[in-house]
């Protein structure tokens, strides 16, 4: 039961951890341009609609099989140090 607590408290903090720096990263990556923005603004309905348009879940579902595969070892290692 232990290491099943210290893989589910790890596993969500290497997940989370990974979720923002990828949040981070993106953010840091955008470049907005304001021009074709602005042109583009003239021609937009007055009706608003919610929508995505990048629905993928692969990046999500990798960051989780990565931080999965390393909270794994974690209590593995917790154990060996410990004994």
């Amino acid at each position: 039961m232990k290491k099943y607590i210290i893989f589910a408290i790890s596993f969500i903090l290497l997940f989370s951890i990974f979720q923002v720096l990828s949040g981070m990263f993106l953010t840091l990556m955008y470049t907005p341009n304001v021009e074709e923005a602005w042109n583009m603004s003239g021609s937009l309905s007055k009706e608003v609609v919610i929508t995505s348009s990048y629905s993928s879940f692969l990046p999500t579902l990798l960051i989780a099989f990565l931080s999965a595969t390393i909270a794994y070892f974690i209590p593995k290692k917790i154990t060996n140090n410990n004994n």
